[in-house]
């Protein structure tokens, strides 16, 4: 049976077929790495369009860098449901949404769709318009998430039947796209700046439930010792994302090469006011 926000992976090599018949929960399958990000590159070139009059934030970078990368590694868009490999329809990044002046546990979740044709001039564009959206407050400001949430609450004894239907109906391909579209769990990626609330980077869970394979939490800037020419050791400012992966998608080996990939085009942030280069994707 087909999925509304997958397609079915096929001539694939074997081994990929296999691995989900042994692990077969995402959060079995969950490998975590941290890349250090160099803060200068970002630093001058956020100055330079500053004087420019256009502000960039270092999410907006990130997160440029990231659609960009699953346009040229298209495997970091696949995901895992009931054993089967798909690939993802569209890339959705899912957010936690921090609205001003309400409580830590009054917070919510929303998604981003973005593509490898958006430049960062684009993404910032998006991401400003997605915050002025979803950090108003009151009734009127509600997500579709929490009003689905609220429905689901208020359903009492029937809640537990409810959340079973919902993975069954997930398994199977058979949630609709209204609920697709406001599920913060069936997204290409999730991503938090904890920088933000200045908290260190986490190593964020992938859920079982849903589609998302991949979670990035950027964390407070740090300083990282690396070994610079002639052997000497230099310290330099980084910015920490703590990534977790289902390595069910794709091999230890390409994930490498997409996040050294990924460390490329955030040394060079102009790079990222072109579109992705998706001429020669990478299998």
């Amino acid at each position: 049976m087909g999925r509304p926000d997958g397609i079915r992976v096929k001539n694939e090599v074997p081994m990929y077929y296999l691995i989900p018949q042994f692990m077969t929960e995402r959060h079995d399958a969950m490998n975590m790495v941290t890349v250090d990000i160099p803060v200068e590159p970002l630093r001058q070139y956020m100055n330079a369009k500053r004087r420019e009059g256009v502000h960039i934030s270092h999410m907006a970078l990130v997160m440029t860098a990231y659609a960009h990368l699953a346009a040229e590694f298209p495997s970091l868009n696949r995901f895992i449901v009931n054993r089967r490999i798909y690939q993802h329809t569209d890339f959705k990044i899912s957010l936690v949404v921090l609205r001003p002046g309400a409580s830590a546990n009054e917070n919510t979740m929303s998604k981003l769709s973005l593509t490898g044709e958006d430049t960062v001039l684009d993404v910032q564009r998006k991401i400003d318009e997605y915050v002025e959206k979803n950090t108003a407050v009151g009734e009127d400001a509600a997500t579709g998430l929490d009003k689905i949430m609220k429905v689901f609450v208020n359903l009492g004894p029937l809640m537990n039947f409810v959340g079973w239907l919902l993975r069954f109906g997930d398994r199977h391909g058979l949630l609709p796209q209204a609920l697709l579209d406001v599920s913060p769990f069936h997204a290409s990626a999730l991503m938090t700046n904890l920088a933000s609330i200045r908290t260190n980077h986490i190593y964020h869970h992938v859920y079982d439930f849903g589609t998302t394979s991949v979670a990035i939490a950027m964390g407070n800037m740090r300083d990282t010792v690396k070994r610079g020419k002639g052997g000497s050791l230099e310290v330099i400012r980084t910015i920490p994302l703590g990534v977790v992966m289902d390595e069910r998608i794709a091999s230890g080996h390409y994930f490498a090469l997409a996040f050294a990939r990924l460390k490329e085009m955030l040394a060079n942030p102009v790079c990222l006011e072109q579109p992705a280069d998706t001429s020669n994707p990478i299998k």
